[in-house]
């Protein structure tokens, strides 16, 4: 099969650089407890959840960190100046969602978490100096210089095509605010692109395709030259 290449140009000739996105005025709050039934079904839920197991892998993320600390729902994380960032699991009402831990990343400054919602999820970054929180739709992956780091996340297909939409960020931290440098989309199928820094200026990303459309992968490779980042993506 012949090559196919969509270019999607010398994209991101950024004039200036633009934030990720407005932090959070405050993180999804835990249950509301209205009624004594509420405080039971909360009770049960923290004795007996199927999360208590994850609480123990979580731990061993942040055994080694003073700053992290769980107790049953309660997620606490350390903000400069001894303030404290809470961050609380609900279990039972149409706001459901839980926090789990993954990492603190010394080269931005700010602490990994992972938010899952009903049928979604998403990557909160805690800023450890301003306790500001940014969401990213994947898992920060910095370059071997650790300047900036990249994210993939695949929207996969609605029911209406077969094809989803990947999206491809780097970002760097610019006065513990993250600052997008560049974004490139690319077609997805069911899960979330594969990345992989080849160098400093330069990170490649492989997204699944549908079987039906061959089920070949698709690869979106990002450079970075003094004019800005440059996207080339093919499948073949």
């Amino acid at each position: 099969m012949l090559l196919r290449l969509l270019c999607l140009g010398i994209l991101l000739l950024v004039p200036r650089l633009c934030l990720a996105g407005e932090p959070s005025d405050e993180p999804p709050a835990g249950c509301r407890l209205e009624s004594w039934n509420d405080v039971e079904r909360w009770r049960d839920w923290n004795s007996q959840s199927p999360r208590a197991a994850n609480w123990v892998e979580e731990k061993s993320r942040y055994r080694s960190n003073r700053e992290v600390w769980r107790w049953y729902d309660r997620l606490y994380l350390s903000v400069r100046d001894g303030k404290v960032l809470t961050l609380a699991d609900c279990s039972f009402d149409d706001n459901t969602h839980y926090y789990e831990y993954l990492r603190y990343d010394e080269p931005g400054g700010f602490h990994v978490v992972h938010l899952w919602r009903y049928e979604a999820h998403d990557y909160l970054l805690v800023m450890r100096n301003t306790g500001k929180i940014y969401t990213v739709g994947g898992l920060p992956l910095w370059s071997p210089d650790g300047t900036r780091f990249a994210y993939a996340v695949c929207t996969p297909p609605d029911g209406t095509t077969d094809r989803g939409d990947a999206e491809i960020g780097i970002m760097r931290v610019v006065d513990d605010v993250p600052t997008m440098e560049a974004k490139a989309a690319m077609p997805c199928h069911a899960q979330d692109c594969k990345l992989e820094w080849e160098d400093d200026a330069t990170v490649s990303a492989t997204c699944e395709d549908s079987a039906a459309s061959g089920g070949k992968p698709w690869l979106m490779r990002l450079t970075r030259s003094d004019f800005g980042w440059a996207s080339k993506t093919s499948n073949d």
